[in-house]
């Protein structure tokens, strides 16, 4: 007979089975459930990033430093109107609601026309840093601030700081503005309080960006090494003032008096007689000239080391030294961010008055057409102000006051 055994029930297997499934399903529910509970958290996580730093619209806040009520209104696009009792009110008003709205891009605009861009996106903004600095917005501003302006203009000015540092009190960065979150993920910048010099230096940044022919300058001077005066004039031709002249030539506003007088010194031309200087190294000088046909300065000339000089004419002397200065000047600029780069063709302001005498109402029209860079967010910011009878409408962000507007009685413009 066959040695005694033990049958298999033959279900051991199958229980090991259902096991395994049942450990399998269990783990993929945990990871829907994980998966389910990030997007909700991430779908929680950005509406209230991105709600957190919305501006307030409705309801009242208390100010300190306020003299009386400020009234802040807004239309169907979402353009404020402020309306407060007092200059002083009006403008910390205004402060506090343009950081609402554009704080972070008043934040990045005083860390350029400082020179501490690096601050906020790390070693990549050295060189700019660099640049910026050199260039010394905020050392101008400082001074300025300090030496020149009248007393008034920097009452007006503390005031709006104080409406910008109002908003930012006991507020992190998220609950001022999205992309300090983003920031946060690469580095722990914290904005600091605003100072009145950070609007100052912004329109040193703005002076910056109308330049003009910067780059065209810089290339001419290149050409001198090998083209004469004649070529280059041919590729630079002279404003012809003799066919555009100005509509005002003579005359003067009289601040004793308040008003404008005709007649002075004035010719409009545009003729000039100031010699251009040229660069050499010592002990050579070189001297360039001004037509003085054009009053368009000729390119200075450049002195060598071994005193060589540069030519009368304007033409370049051997002045291999300023030559590589311009050039990497000129590669510097081209490296710059948009913000700070060379500017475009057609930068710049321009305004025009059409006489009532041509108009439906009999009033004149006043037209401006500011041709400033391309900006994401603009930078123009629209705000009415209403202080009694008295209104304007159009600004920048980072500055108080009105740049571009009306009020009850006149339009006011800025080229």
């Amino acid at each position: 007979m066959p040695p005694n055994t033990t049958a298999s029930t033959g279900q051991q297997p199958g229980k090991s089975g259902r096991k395994k499934g049942r450990k399998a399903r269990l783990i993929v529910f945990v990871l829907v459930l994980a998966l389910i509970g990030g997007v909700a958290y991430g779908a929680y996580w950005s509406v209230s990033t991105v709600r957190a730093s919305f501006p307030q619209t409705k309801g009242s806040i208390t100010l300190e430093g306020l003299s009386g009520p400020v009234d802040v209104k807004r239309d169907g696009y979402g353009i404020p109107q402020l309306y407060a009792s007092s200059d002083e009110d009006l403008f910390m008003a205004q402060g506090y609601v343009q950081a609402q709205d554009r704080f972070y891009e008043m934040d990045v605009r005083r860390h350029m026309t400082s020179g501490r861009l690096s601050e906020m996106f790390g070693e990549s903004q050295v060189e700019t840093d660099e640049f910026l600095r050199t260039l010394g917005w905020d050392r101008v501003a400082k001074e300025e601030y300090e030496k020149k302006l009248s007393p008034a203009t920097k009452k007006y000015l503390d005031a709006y700081a104080k409406g910008v540092n109002a908003y930012l009190e006991g507020k992190d960065g998220a609950e001022i503005s999205l992309e300090y979150a983003a920031l946060g993920f690469t580095n722990d910048y914290r904005p600091g309080a605003w100072k009145p010099v950070d609007s100052l230096a912004w329109l040193k940044a703005m002076a910056w960006d109308l330049r003009g022919n910067m780059q065209d300058e810089i290339d001419r001077a290149l050409l001198t090494s090998r083209l004469g005066p004649e070529q280059i004039a041919d590729l630079y031709p002279a404003y012809p003032y003799s066919r555009n002249k100005p509509v005002v030539q003579e005359g003067q506003y009289n601040e004793l008096t308040g008003t404008y007088e005709s007649g002075g010194a004035g010719t409009g031309d545009g003729t000039g007689t100031d010699p251009g200087t040229g660069v050499g190294t010592d002990p050579g000088a070189g001297t360039g000239t001004v037509d003085p046909g054009t009053g368009v300065e000729g390119a200075s000339g450049a002195g060598t080391g071994d005193g060589t000089a540069g030519t009368a004419d304007g033409t370049a002397g051997t002045g291999s030294g300023l030559e590589g200065q311009l050039a990497g000047l000129q590669q510097v600029l081209q490296d710059l961010p948009t913000a700070v780069g060379v500017n475009g063709d057609g930068i710049g302001s321009n305004s025009w008055v059409v006489s009532g005498k041509h108009t439906i109402t009999g009033e004149p029209l006043l037209a401006n057409d500011p041709h400033l860079s391309p900006a994401l967010p603009s930078v123009w910011y629209q705000m009415g102000l209403h202080c009694r009878s008295v209104s304007a409408k159009c600004q920048f962000a980072g500055l108080p006051g009105v740049i571009i507007g009306h009020n009850a009685d006149a339009a006011l413009t800025n080229s």
